[in-house]
């Protein structure tokens, strides 16, 4: 059993999990693997498939983490000589036959690249303190169970974006998004930190004091620890680094030329 780090631009998916009539991480995985005849041919995954989790739509990652059973020579550049430039291995790990990447994950964090000119980040701070720690954050996820968690959230400024840093064992559904949402409304005294505070009480937010997810694409699935040591594959890291090298220079362009015309207009 082998377990491999997974690096992908969200952009183009609907989510990581496997859907109907949609594209998604896990269909262009499985079909790498297919290319590579590591599933059988009655099987869409490998014997002891398992995932670190699912991605909404849009949300990219940096450690996403699989795991299934192959030979020796199945390597992250192997992966990735099936696999399109948008989804690049880096790292794997032999680990024990009963391994399961969600299960046995001990910490998951991800990163919010939040544009944030006009937030306080004073205030940002303060309601980051207010969320941090266990609590029942039935508020800010459709979940119904499994709502209680014990976050750890940093906030840092790099220029006109702030990096919110949310870390627990494990996320209800749309949580990091929804308090995204809810920390730049403080942060720019759209609602004060006694919301904050409504958020983490018994009683449900109706109607328009309810919080709403923000958008998917500044999401990163930064992380996914384990008991495991992964080893860096450094042709397939080095050739990763270069594909999201050349992608964020050429959302750059994009971002210029859509600047010179709001400016221009």
């Amino acid at each position: 059993m082998r377990a491999f780090r997974l690096a992908y631009d969200g952009a183009p998916f609907h989510g990581f999990q496997r859907q109907p009539d949609v594209p998604t991480v896990e269909d262009a995985l499985f079909a790498a693997l297919a290319r590579l005849d590591l599933a059988a041919p009655d099987e869409s995954k490998p014997p002891g498939y398992s995932s670190a989790g699912r991605t909404d739509a849009g949300v990219s990652a940096l450690a996403q983490t699989v795991a299934f059973e192959c030979p020796d020579w199945c390597s992250p550049s192997a992966l990735n000589g099936e696999l399109p430039d948008s989804i690049r291995a880096w790292a794997a790990a032999d680990v024990a036959e009963d391994f399961h990447a969600g299960l046995d994950a001990r910490r998951r964090e991800y990163v919010y690249h939040l544009h944030a000119p006009d937030v306080t980040d004073d205030r940002l701070a303060d309601a980051a303190h207010r969320l941090s720690g266990e609590h029942d954050f039935h508020n800010l996820t459709a979940d119904d169970s499994g709502t209680v968690r014990d976050l750890t959230i940093d906030v840092r400024r790099d220029g006109d974006f702030v990096a919110v840093t949310v870390s627990t064992d494990g996320f209800p559904r749309q949580l990091v998004r929804r308090l995204v949402t809810l920390l730049a409304e403080v942060g720019t005294g759209e609602r004060s930190l006694d919301d904050a505070n409504r958020v983490l009480a018994p009683e449900p937010l109706p109607g328009p004091a309810g919080v709403g997810p923000a958008p998917a694409h500044p999401l990163v699935l930064a992380t996914v620890e384990y008991d495991v040591a992964f080893a860096v594959d450094p042709d397939a890291a080095a050739l990763a680094r270069a594909v999201f090298a050349d992608s964020r220079d050429e959302h750059r362009g994009r971002a210029r030329v859509a600047g010179s015309i709001a400016d221009g207009i």
